[in-house]
């Protein structure tokens, strides 16, 4: 019996030596990048617009519209929530003369840098 016992607990051994279990594959980092607040917008936005020279006339928060001049030009500035829960930003002064930068170049420059991007 004990003929077969030692080739039995030989192959049993090598077969759980062959049973290697991996390690667990860590966590990868990563990077979530979340939307800016409706609040954090509606600031810099403002304090862009001072920036680029514009004269704020009217800010609505609740509607998300800040309008305003620069030199004789009508400026609006609108902040909408999307579906997907981003924020669109929109700047617009049709009737502004300024080049190298524009108007919109200036205050989208504003922009960015008080959002810190």
């Amino acid at each position: 019996m004990t003929r077969l016992l030692r080739p039995a607990l030989a192959i049993i051994v090598a077969l759980l030596a062959g049973c290697v279990v991996a390690p667990y594959p860590s966590a990868y980092p990563t990077t979530v990048s979340t939307p800016p607040s409706f609040d954090r917008s509606w600031d810099a936005a403002l304090g862009a617009a001072a920036d680029a020279g514009v004269q704020v006339t009217s800010a609505d928060r609740a509607s998300g519209r800040i309008t305003g001049t620069k030199a004789g030009a009508a400026v609006s500035i609108e902040l909408r929530q999307q579906a997907d829960n981003s924020l669109r930003v929109s700047f617009s002064a049709p009737d502004s003369k300024e080049a190298n930068p524009t108007l919109n170049e200036r205050w989208l420059n504003a922009y960015n840098r008080r959002m810190g991007r």
